[in-house]
């Protein structure tokens, strides 16, 4: 029996080292469907809604290269595009499937007709749709190649009547290429920053993702210059560890320290960051930024110089045009001011809070402490990526995957469904806030269905918190982010799932050890404090304003024993302002 048009597109993913195709079956996805079924490396995993499957294949994209999932025509485009827009801004290979109505019907307004090539244009580098089965081969191992060296999304439009048609064998190649091109400046501009680097007496280095493979060489470097290390979200795993020089994150997330040691600095070295929060770089320092992408080279900070080159590749070709400095005031002092930063953050651990309203950076803290070195955690958008991101610690061996350029909501949970396939040997965290874990609840199901031993910690601090803190500083009262919601255990049990609630601070090291140490997967739900706040190292005189205004309008709107309750807290933050 001659192949068809599905059974040749699943052989090519197979060749691109796919092994999972995340995707909820139907009509024209169908021939595909069955075509997965048959193949001896690609599983099918049935997710319950198209969004979870394009956030779980885009964390298995993050930690293994490459991630597959598929829609069926209309409807599951339209639920994959989130999770499409999340690949697409964290520059990740992704490989979409986007099954359509048979092509006789184009342009009748037909059941379920959807335009992919508009609805994906704007989250995607190449998207284009099958029309003839001689297309096919050609087309599915340019996309794959596309979304291999942009590290972005390639969408392939697969009509339900092609999907059957018989395959035409392909004359071009079907081979795929995973190259690692060295790049690095050329030593007219490698001498042009040595220069402004021996010139400076007080070195910064500000460090993103796009130095992952180059902590050795960052940790040469703050050596060499006496430099304070900091680094971005994305970037601390990968920087953090084995770094004595690092002082933390900036950012709104971060912590005075970073902010305070690239704003003291006379030279500031941006390196394989693209660090989206412009207020937070200085404006009236020299900045050097080496990006292995030239286009992003001076679009968040008013640049001296910019390299273009990878950055393990370049630090080491920078390190022996420097010249040693041997001062280290400048260095000792951020160290310090560091050291205060987290011996302030303890008090916040210390402070363990009381029956429900645990200190959720109590709970964040005895994750980090319990769990494995070799723990992946995802973080939900808000206040859960406040706390992962102050209190769960970079070994060298731990992963953390989030929305951290899209910024969406629910984003936790698929993502560690993902990293728990990929990975299943290993602890997979998952670290949900109500909200997220709200949105995308039936996907609990799916973690039961393939007994994937995620441990969810729901940080349930009955609100959308982050949004909270945002209407306060602008002087808003909080108005709808409250959340009433269901008993999260309860509904983990229905689901399948191990499941426990924790209400009082005493029992919590308890809870997350037994999670910890079942086979299966385990829901804890965490009731934290609803007014807990997660202040940002830079506070401006109009925030501060703000956040009165608010307290006034809630003390107006007789609600004191509210304000009294944030007060009470948060005092801890003075300490930090």
């Amino acid at each position: 029996m001659a192949k068809n048009v599905s059974q040749q597109i699943v052989e090519l993913l197979e060749k691109a080292g796919v092994k999972r195709v995340y995707a909820v079956t139907g009509d024209s996805l169908n021939f595909f469907n069955i075509a997965v079924k048959e193949s001896k490396e690609i599983d099918w995993v049935h997710v319950r809604h198209e969004e979870v499957g394009a956030f779980a294949a885009t964390a298995e994209s993050e930690l293994e290269g490459i991630g597959c999932c598929a829609g069926r025509s209309g409807p599951g485009h339209v639920h994959l595009i989130n999770g499409v827009y999340e690949a697409h801004k964290s520059r990740t290979p992704l490989i979409v499937i986007a099954s359509t109505i048979p092509t006789s019907e184009y342009g009748t307004n037909y059941f379920q007709e959807t335009n992919t090539i508009k609805l994906f244009d704007d989250c995607s580098s190449y998207n284009q749709i099958i029309t003839r089965p001689e297309q096919a081969p050609r087309m599915v191992q340019t996309a794959i190649q596309n979304a291999i060296y942009h590290k972005d999304v390639a969408i392939i439009g697969l009509p339900g009547d092609i999907a059957e048609m018989d395959a035409v064998e392909n004359t071009y190649t079907s081979d795929f290429f995973f190259n690692e091109p060295v790049l690095t400046p050329n030593k007219t501009e490698l001498e042009k920053a040595a220069k402004l680097i021996n010139e400076a007496d007080k070195v910064t280095l500000f460090c993103g993702i796009g130095a992952a493979n180059a902590n050795k060489e960052i940790v040469e470097l703050s050596q060499k210059l006496n430099a304070p290390v900091g680094y971005s979200f994305k970037g601390k795993m990968s920087i953090q560890p084995n770094n004595p020089n690092e002082v933390g994150m900036t950012g709104l997330l971060g912590q005075p320290s970073a902010y305070h040691a690239m704003h003291k600095a006379d030279l500031l070295v941006l390196i394989g960051t693209d660090f989206p929060y412009k207020d937070f770089i200085p404006t009236n320092k020299k900045i050097i930024q080496i990006d292995s992408d030239g286009s992003k080279l001076g679009r968040r900070a008013k640049l001296d110089l910019g390299l273009v080159g990878n950055s393990k590749e370049t630090v080491e070709a920078l390190i022996p045009l420097l010249n040693k400095k041997d001062d280290r005031d400048f260095l000792e002092s951020q160290l310090d001011l560091y050291k205060k930063v987290l011996e302030n953050k303890m008090t916040y651990v210390h402070d363990k809070g009381k029956e429900n309203a645990i200190q959720p950076e109590y709970a964040a803290y005895l994750l980090d402490e319990l769990a494995d070195k070799n723990t992946i955690f995802t973080v939900d958008t808000g206040m859960t990526c406040v706390w992962g991101a102050r209190y769960i610690t970079g070994t060298g061996e731990r992963k953390m995957l989030g929305s951290f350029n899209h910024g969406t909501m629910a984003n936790a949970m698929p993502q560690a469904i993902g990293a728990q396939l990929a990975y299943p040997e290993r602890q997979v965290i998952a670290m949900c806030g109500d909200g997220g874990i709200s949105m995308l609840l039936g996907d609990l199901a799916t973690i039961t269905q393939y007994n994937l031993p995620i441990k969810i910690f729901v940080f349930n601090n009955r609100s959308l918190g982050m949004v909270k803190l945002e209407m306060q500083v602008s002087g808003l009262p909080d108005n709808e982010t409250a959340m009433i919601n269901p008993d999260f255990a309860m509904v983990g049990k229905a689901m399948g799932m191990e499941s426990e609630n924790v209400h009082n601070p005493e029992d919590l090291a308890d809870a997350i050890g037994r999670s910890l140490a079942h086979k299966g997967p385990y829901l804890v739900n965490i009731f934290t404090n609803p007014n807990s706040l997660a202040m940002p190292p830079k506070i401006d005189f109009d925030q501060m304003i703000g956040m009165t205004k608010s307290m006034t309008k809630l003390m107006l709107g007789c609600k004191i024993e509210e304000v009294i309750d944030v007060v009470k807290s948060n005092y801890k933050h003075l300490k930090e302002l």
